[in-house]
C-alpha cells in the first residue's frame, strides 16, 4: 500500500470531469451535478488518513478491494483501475465492467467487489480522497493461478530389476512456480526441477532418476504438487512393473513326518514365482542321473520305494525371459528301523549355486559307533573276567583231587593222617 498528494483540488475536480465523461449517458448527468455539488464541499482534509490493503486472490475467485478513511468528513471517495480509469465515485460506477460490485459505500469506506478474477486483472488499484490537498492510497492486486495440468510419464513401462529407469512429472501454467515432492509408496525421494517462464505463467518439470528390484513391482510412484493456490494435496501417480527372474523353492509334500526310510516313498513340489511367470520348471539329479522309478509330473518329483542308491541332491531349475534359478534338495534314505529325526533341507533358490543342508545322519552315525565301540569293550572286559575266576580249595584239601572217595580225601590231604580223625565228621 502507498499514498500520495494530489498537486491541488483544481486537478482533483478535473480528473472527476474527466470521469463523469467516460461515463454512460445515463450516469453522466448525475456525474457532474454530484461533482458541482462536491466541489464547491471539498474541505481542507487535516488530520484525515486515506487506507487500504493488498489482496491476494484465486483465478476465478473473488476480490474485495477497500477504501476506508479515519476520521471522515464526508469527502468524495473514489476508486481507480490500473489504467486511472473511474471505477466508482462515490456510489455511481462509470466504468461498464459489470464484474465490479459496490458493497458498502459511506462517509468512511468505499468497498468494492470483483468476481472471475482473471490474470488480467492484477495491478494497482487507486483509492482517492477529494480533500484539500486531495489524497491517495494505492492497493495492488496478485492473482494466484493453479497448475492448470499436471502428468508424470515413465521413460518404460516395464522395467528389468537392477535397471535405472527416468521418471518425469511436468506442472504446467501456474503462477507462481509450484514445487514438486516425489514419492515410493510411502518413502520421498529427491528429484531435479527445471523451471520455464511464459507470458507470467510457469511451467514446472522434475525428473527422478529411480533403480528398480522386484520387490517395487506394483509400488506406486507418485507426483505431488505444493502451491498456493492448491489446498491439499495435488498428484497423480504410476504404478511400477517390473520384470525379475523366479524366485524357487522346494516344498516335501510327502512322507508327511519327513522322514524318508527304505521302502518309503517321497514327493517333493517344486514352487517357482516370477515376472513372467516361469513357462519350464525342470528337475535333475546334480552329479547323476535321475533314478528310473523316478516319475516327473511338472513341478513334482515322485520317487516311490526309497533305497540307499537313490541318496543325492535333487535340483529344481526354473527359467523365464529375465533370468533363471535353482533349488537343491538332498535326499539320504534311512534303515527302516530308524528313529532319528529326518534332516531338515533347506532348499533355497540361486543363480548358479543353492545353500545345501546339513545333513545330521552323519553326526547319528558317529554316536552309533561310539556306542558300538562301548558294548564292545563291556564283552572283552566280561570274557576276561570270566576266564580268570577259576577253582578255589582250602589247605585242608591240597592233594585231595584223585582220591575215590570222601574217606581217601581226607587221608590223602595235607596233614596225612595224623590229622584224619580230625578231620573226619559224623553224621548220627
Amino acid at each position: 500500500m502507498a499514498s500520495a498528494v494530489l498537486p491541488s483540488g483544481s486537478q482533483c475536480a478535473a480528473a472527476a470531469a474527466v470521469a463523469a465523461a467516460a461515463a454512460p449517458p445515463g450516469l453522466r448527468l448525475r456525474l457532474l451535478l454530484l461533482l458541482l455539488s462536491s466541489a464547491a464541499l471539498i474541505p481542507t482534509g487535516d488530520g484525515q488518513n486515506l487506507f487500504t490493503k493488498d489482496v491476494t486472490v484465486i483465478e476465478g475467485e473473488v476480490a474485495t478491494i477497500s477504501c476506508q478513511v479515519n476520521k471522515s468528513d464526508d469527502s468524495v471517495i473514489q476508486l481507480l483501475n490500473p489504467n486511472r480509469q473511474t471505477i466508482y465515485f462515490r456510489d455511481f460506477r462509470p466504468l461498464k465492467d459489470s464484474r465490479f460490485q459496490l458493497l458498502n459505500f459511506s462517509s468512511s469506506e468505499l468497498k468494492v467487489s470483483l468476481t472471475n478474477v482473471s490474470i488480467s486483472d492484477e495491478g494497482r488499484y487507486f483509492c482517492q480522497l477529494y480533500t484539500d490537498p486531495p489524497q491517495e492510497s494505492y492497493t495492488t492486486i496478485t492473482v494466484l493461478v493453479p497448475p492448470r495440468n499436471l502428468m508424470i510419464d515413465i521413460q518404460k513401462d516395464t522395467a528389468v530389476e537392477g535397471e535405472e529407469i527416468e521418471v518425469n512429472c511436468t506442472s504446467m501454467a501456474s503462477k507462481p512456480a509450484t514445487t514438486i515432492r516425489w514419492f515410493k509408496g510411502n518413502k520421498e525421494l529427491k528429484g531435479k526441477s527445471e523451471v520455464e517462464e511464459w507470458s507470467d505463467m510457469y511451467t514446472v518439470t522434475s525428473q527422478l532418476m529411480l533403480k528398480v528390484n522386484k520387490e517395487d513391482d506394483g509400488v506406486p510412484v507418485i507426483c505431488q504438487v505444493e502451491h498456493p493456490a492448491v489446498t491439499g494435496n495435488l498428484q497423480t501417480q504410476r504404478y511400477l512393473e517390473v520384470q525379475y527372474k523366479p524366485q524357487v523353492h522346494i516344498q516335501m509334500t510327502y512322507p508327511l513326518q519327513g522322514l524318508t526310510r527304505e521302502g518309503d516313498a517321497l514327493e517333493l513340489t517344486c514352487e517357482a514365482i516370477g515376472k513372467p511367470q516361469p513357462v519350464m520348471v525342470n528337475w535333475v539329479r546334480v552329479d547323476d542321473e535321475m533314478p528310473q522309478h523316478a516319475v516327473l509330473s511338472g513341478p513334482n518329483l515322485f520317487i516311490n520305494n526309497l533305497n540307499k542308491t537313490d541318496n543325492g541332491t535333487y535340483r529344481c531349475e526354473a527359467s523365464n525371459i529375465v533370468g533363471k534359478a535353482h533349488s537343491d534338495y538332498m535326499l539320504y534314505v534311512y534303515d527302516t528301523t530308524a528313529t532319528t529325526e529326518p534332516a531338515v533341507h533347506d532348499s533355497r533358490a540361486g543363480e548358479e549355486g543353492s545353500i545345501r543342508a546339513v545333513d545330521h545322519a552323519v553326526i547319528g552315525g558317529v554316536v552309533a559307533v561310539v556306542v558300538f565301540a562301548m558294548l564292545c569293550l563291556l564283552i572283552i572286559l566280561g570274557r576276561y573276567f570270566a576266564r580268570h575266576k577259576g577253582t578255589y580249595f582250602t589247605h585242608e584239601a591240597k592233594g585231595a583231587d584223585d582220591a575215590a572217595d570222601a574217606d581217601t580225601a581226607i587221608i590223602n590231604a595235607e596233614g596225612g593222617q595224623n590229622n584224619s580223625e580230625e578231620k573226619k565228621e559224623y553224621f548220627i
